[in-house]
């Protein structure tokens, strides 16, 4: 019987790519999403992936979506937490509703959907969290103190539970993708695009495939003595 992976925000974007490229190396995904039903389906029609609506800044949600999705395919093996917003601004001029949003879908979820997974992965002595960060989240970016602190704090969440769960045959760590093709990344202006890809040492976009790969790589066994560990996807744009 397959594992089964969810992939959060799993219908749309990189979070698209890593449930088509999961599907593919055998394993029964469950794509979550928030509020798109048209694209969920036509994306669940099209890949014969099952789609789930629920809203990762909601613990409550989170722990009844999970339940949801282990009765009807099994028990979750494999999480990639990779929903996430943005809700940019100045700090000086950002308000306490757009702080809190980001924090909690970008940072709280981690929580929300790992811990109703966790005790089922430790007596199973298996597991894989895979954390979808940003390179934003390790250089920073100005006008998005919110969305830097989150994802900053993906990578502590994921090598602080990597210590907790290592001996229990559960990897987690983390990927933080650069600038990546798609429709968000196409929606900037001309000559902001310009000058993002000219500050790429590769000299393009990354690809979203690439950072499934990734995923993909880390959730199998061939990954399995990586945790704790920060994946940067970026095509040089910032070194670690």
């Amino acid at each position: 019987m397959s594992k089964v992976a969810v992939v959060t925000g799993g219908t749309r974007g990189i979070g698209e790519a890593i449930s088509i490229a999961l599907k593919a190396a055998g394993y029964t995904v469950a794509a979550n999403y928030a509020g798109n039903d048209e694209k969920a389906k036509a994306f669940s029609d099209e890949h014969g992936i099952a789609v789930y609506k629920w809203n990762v800044g909601n613990a409550a949600a989170c722990a009844e979506g999970l339940a949801k999705v282990e009765a009807d395919l099994g028990p979750v093996e494999i999480v990639v937490n990779n929903a996430g917003i943005t809700r940019d601004g100045m700090l000086h001029k950002m308000t306490v509703e757009q702080w809190e949003e980001v924090i909690n879908v970008d940072l709280n979820s981690m929580f929300y959907m790992t811990k109703p997974l966790i005790d089922g992965m430790r007596a199973r002595g298996f597991g894989r969290i895979i954390n979808i960060s940003s390179i934003n989240g390790q250089k920073g970016q100005m006008g998005q103190t919110n969305y830097s602190a989150a994802k900053a704090g993906v990578a502590g969440f994921s090598k602080a539970l990597a210590q907790e769960t290592a001996r229990k045959g559960i990897t987690v760590n983390t990927i933080c993708p650069g600038y990546i093709d798609t429709d968000m990344v196409a929606a900037v202006p001309e000559k902001v695009l310009e000058s993002i890809i000219a500050g790429i040492p590769v000299g393009r976009l990354g690809k979203a495939s690439e950072i499934a790969a990734m995923v993909t790589f880390l959730a199998s066994e061939e990954g399995a003595f990586i945790t704790g560990a920060t994946m940067t996807v970026n095509g040089g744009q910032y070194m670690t």
